[in-house]
């Protein structure tokens, strides 16, 4: 396995995701997925994950991504963005700023790059966009732990929510159990002064 820089060594730059990046971050979310999600708890198999990216790693499915993240870059309320090292993206995060509040729909750094600071500076660009007045959520696997306490060093909180998306129901039939975590934004924060 190829050695990573240590944090001082490595050249982080945050862009906007082009549709000419979709490959590279469709493997991003593929390698990810595949070094987190795989659990005998709900029942999650390397198998599921393979077979899930599978079509989103095909041509069509690399050209769909392209689709979509050319129509996203014009949307005002959405920012899709990509962490590059040395060039190469390693991460990527989405978020979406809706009418009661803003959604931070995924994080996801290549778990090689993971603890070097990506997802810290993808997170701040991030705040330069969303509107910090109303809560912010993210909906969280429960098993995920290293993304927990991520969420929780950048202040988000379990709301207690909980469920299983059937939209990610894998071949085997597994679901994702999920949790949601919350910022709150200024206007529903509790007041010092």
């Amino acid at each position: 396995m190829e050695s990573i820089p240590s944090n001082e060594q490595i050249r982080i730059s945050i862009e906007t995701a082009q549709p000419n990046d979709a490959e590279e971050i469709q493997n991003v979310f593929y390698k990810t997925w595949l070094a987190t999600y795989p659990n005998n708890v709900p029942g999650v198999s390397v198998d599921d994950v393979h077979e899930h990216h599978k079509e989103k790693l095909s041509e069509e499915g690399i050209e769909k991504s392209r689709k979509r993240i050319e129509d996203g870059l014009s949307l005002e309320n959405q920012r899709f963005l990509v962490a590059k090292v040395d060039g190469k993206i390693a991460g990527v995060c989405l978020a979406t700023v809706l009418e009661d509040k803003n959604q931070l729909n995924a994080i996801y750094v290549l778990p090689e790059f993971q603890g070097k600071g990506l997802g810290y500076k993808l997170w701040g660009e991030v705040l330069k966009f969303i509107d910090q007045t109303k809560d912010t959520v993210v909906q969280v696997v429960i098993y995920n732990t290293s993304a927990i306490e991520f969420y929780k060093r950048l202040g988000f909180e379990d709301t207690g929510k909980r469920w299983t998306d059937e939209k990610f129901k894998m071949k085997s039939g597994a679901t994702f159990p999920e949790m949601e975590m919350k910022i709150a934004g200024s206007n529903n924060s509790k007041s010092n002064s």
